[in-house]
This record gives structure tokens, sequence and C-alpha cells, in this order.
């Protein structure tokens, strides 16, 4: 006979906190968000942590490198979409990695024979444009002089004009020594008003540029997620198909934690996948699994050596995986189930296994109910795929502007190896629909008003870190006649302008 659970399957919005005490040092400015992303023992420090609680979703229409340099710089992480090429994976990884280094290798490189339309193609290509001439036009060939924007007219000069009648010479150049630290470097940009300073060595061989930009980029960010030489945090997903190929590519690359990324992490080719990470790598090498909704799926990952788990089946605003297949669990539900477990788990082994709650996020206010249940951070997909950063076209639909958004059970997609069963290499139905988003604008902006709204909320529960919340949160179920009381109602809403 089937097991039958007593329980009702229930969402974020069928919640509310009540308040705690909001004392004097319960102020928005007090409030830390910061969380572990991996695996922990308790009481120590996780070798990486998020500065906000978000992570983007493994998705085509979500985590490009560009929405996962943004992303970082304002504390969270992304995980890069493994529906690609391996070699396309790696590259986005590597974009990612090469943004901002402080020591940056460059990868604009030209000799004196070069001409101009070098420089054009080369700008083109890498889009900066500072390039470094060497003699070889290697990242690390001896450094004779140095090309911006500044040195040439496009309008005037001609094409076959060689790159050293324009290049400022080596003698002209204000350098910096191999050894230098990164404060020295900086110092130095601006005491001479420059916008890069080339790192050489004794032999006079370029070894990195130092970037002014970069300086500025970390002052207007201040909870940016990089790690000691200053070079952004990225993830990225993978599958149980080909990941003895993709992961070296991806580790190569410099990705920082790997996700296994599947509708159903309860399997054991998540169980094959993980054991072949940890033999290969051991802990140098993080990696996340899921989805599962229950205590059984998280203690048969956490058994095969995942570092975090994801939880949730069916919640996105694009999957159909419940309609489709009758699998699934209302994301809140889910959540307290596999949290109750994580907590037993760190009781009995004083090891500490970060929750990702992934879907079930219609409001920003489902997020903080999300947080005070006990998820360590989220994964979203469609309130990242709104913003200038995802990798999809603004379009305009009537009189609104709109992003595409798919998801990866889409046909669209072609992500068979998400919903992999040890099959033939096809999809063989659809768990993900093609739809738009409503486009918001820039990431920064909105994600500003979201964690303002969070750290809000914290505060009016009286507490001031994640760890508080969830350990002093009241949370009580709702009505269907109190969830309408709470919006508003029995007034005639003024139309906005």
């Amino acid at each position: 006979m089937a097991v039958y659970l007593d329980d009702v399957s229930r969402t974020f919005g069928e919640y509310l906190l009540i308040p705690g005490l909001t004392t004097q040092k319960c102020i928005p400015s007090n409030v830390s968000l910061k969380t572990p992303l991996v695996k922990h023992a308790k009481n120590k420090r996780p070798a990486i942590a998020l500065n906000i609680p978000f992570v983007s979703a493994i998705m085509q229409s979500v985590s490009g490198p560009e929405l996962a340099i943004e992303l970082a710089r304002n504390g969270g992480l992304s995980f890069i979409y493994a529906s690609q090429p391996v070699a396309a994976q790696a590259g986005m990884v590597r974009k990612v990695k090469k943004f901002k280094a402080g020591f940056v290798v460059s990868d604009s490189n030209l000799t004196p024979e070069d001409t101009l339309a070098d420089v054009l193609r080369t700008v083109k290509k890498t889009g900066h444009s500072t390039i470094g001439v060497t003699h070889d036009g290697t990242c690390n060939g001896k450094l004779l002089g140095l090309v911006t924007s500044r040195d040439y007219r496009t309008e005037r000069d001609p094409m076959d004009m060689k790159v050293r009648d324009f290049m400022t010479p080596f003698a002209k150049l204000i350098v910096g020594q191999s050894g230098i630290s990164l404060s020295e470097a900086n110092q130095i940009l601006w005491e001479h008003k420059l916008n890069s300073l080339p790192i050489i060595d004794k032999e006079q061989n370029l070894v990195y540029f130092v970037f002014r930009k970069d300086y500025d980029s970390h002052r207007d960010n201040p909870d940016e997620l990089s790690d000691e030489t200053k070079q952004l945090l990225v993830g990225a997903g993978i599958n149980t198909r080909d990941y003895r190929e993709r992961v070296p590519a991806l580790v190569e690359a410099g990705v920082d934690v790997l996700c296994i990324d599947s509708s159903d992490g309860y399997s054991e080719w998540q169980q094959e996948t993980l054991h072949w990470i940890k033999a290969t790598y051991g802990d140098s090498v993080p990696a996340g699994a899921g989805n599962v909704v229950d205590s059984d799926g998280f203690r048969y990952l956490v058994a095969a050596g995942a570092d975090f788990v994801k939880v949730g089946i069916g919640g996105g605003s694009i999957c159909i995986t419940r309609e489709q297949k009758g699998i699934g669990r209302g994301q809140a539900t889910a959540l307290i189930d596999v949290v109750r477990a994580r907590d037993e788990h760190c009781r009995r082994t004083g090891i500490y296994i970060p929750i990702c709650s992934d879907g079930g996020l219609v409001h920003d206010c489902h997020m903080a109910l999300a947080l005070a249940m006990g998820a360590d951070f989220l994964m979203m997909g469609r309130y990242f795929a709104r913003f200038d950063e995802s990798p999809t076209k603004t379009l305009r639909i009537g009189n609104n502007y709109v992003k595409e958004y798919w998801g990866e059970g889409s046909n669209r997609a072609q992500n068979w190896q998400r919903y992999d069963m040890g099959g033939t290499e096809s999809l063989k139905f659809e768990e993900g629909v093609d739809s738009y988003v409503p486009y918001a604008g820039k990431m920064k902006d909105n994600l500003a008003v979201t964690l303002g709204k969070i750290k809000a909320t914290m505060c009016s529960c009286g507490t001031v870190t994640l760890k508080e919340l969830q350990q002093h949160a009241k949370i009580t179920t709702v009505s269907s006649t109190s969830i309408v009381e709470g919006g508003a109602h029995d007034v005639i809403l003024k139309e906005q302008n």
C-alpha cells in the first residue's frame, strides 16, 4: 500500500510572520544577509559564503556571464547554465573570472607590426579598449607599448597604419613591478591619474594590468563576492551524463562551485556524479545537488557527498512537472521538512549542510518567509530573467516591454540531460514552458528594493542576522479570507500615471 502523508502541501503564500520585539539595534543598516553556501563544521566558517542569500537559476534564459558578473558584484552568485557545449560553458566561466581580478591577465595583445585594423578587430572581439603591445603579441611577451582609444581616430587614420606608429611607447609608460601589492598599484593609478597600470617583471615582460575602473567598481559594490585575489566568484551547473568531461573543463576555467541540475535529484545518477567529483577532487571542488522535496532525498544526497542541497520540484513559474507527472510538493512544506532533516543531521554529526530553496517565490515577502523557514539561500529564475543583464532580448509586446523566459524542461532548451533517467538521448515530453516576463531594468536598482524589504522584515521580527531569523521567527498559517484581507480591499484604487 502507498505511503500517505498527513500534512497538506502548502506554499509560501499560506504563511505570515508574526512580529518580534524590535529593539534599537534592529535597523536595516545593522542587518547582515551573509549566509553559508557550502557545508562546514558547526560554528566554523564555511569555505564559501554569500553576502546576500541569492543565486541565479541554472537556465539558458537567466545565467549568462553578464548576469553572473553583476550578481557577484552585488554579493550573490550565478550558476552558469549547463545546457550548452562544454567549451562554451567553460568560456562563460572564464569570462566571469577575468572580469575583475585586481591583477588582470591581458587578453588583448598585439605586436608593433600589426595594424589599426587589427586593433579594431581585437577591441570588437574582447570588448577591451586597452591593448598591450608585446614583442610577440602574447600576454606575457616583452612590453613595448600600449594602445588605447585615445591613440587613434578611425575616421581619419588609415586602417593599414602600423601599431608602432601610434602606440604609446614603453619609455613613456608608467608601470609597476611584479610583486607590488594591489593597494600600492591603486595608489600609483591615482597619483598619476591613469586608467590602467601595466605590471612587468624584471625582464620587462608583461605580467598583469591593474585598472582604475576595478577600484571604482569595488568602492561602489561593498558586498562584492570575490576571493583573496579579487576575482569574482561564479558557479556552474552540470548534468549526470557528461560530468567526466564537463567538470575538468569547468575547474580549469576557474569555477568556484558546481551544482548538479535536475528536476529530481533523489537518484543514483546524482550519487554516482557526486562520488566521482569527490574521488577526483576531494573537497577542493564543492558540489551541490538536488532537487529534493523531503527528508529522505536530503539524507541520500548528503550521504553521497553533497555540499549543499537544493529543495523544490514543480514550484517554478515556468515549471509544469507537477501537472505533467504528478510529482512534487508545495514549496513551503518541502522546505520545512528538509530543514528539520538538516538540523537533525547537524545535531548528530556537527556538520551543517546549507539548503537552497528553488522555486515558489512569487513576491518579495515570500523570500523573507523562505529564509525564516530555514533556507540558507534562494535560487531564482523569473526574478533575474527580467533584468538588463539576463541573456535574452528585450521585446515590445503591445504597450509593454518584456523579456523572453523559458524553462530548461521546454523543447526550446533541449536540456534532456536535466530529466535523465538512463534512457535514450531525447526529451520525451515538456516539463517547462516558453514565456515572457515583464522587463524590469537594471539588476542593481531592483535588488536594492528587494533586499530593503527583507531587511525591514527581519527588523520587524527583532533579528539582524539570518541565523537569528531562523531561530526566533514566529510563523503562522493563514486562511484564504485573511489572504484577501492582507491586500488592498474595499476601496477603488487610483490609476497610476
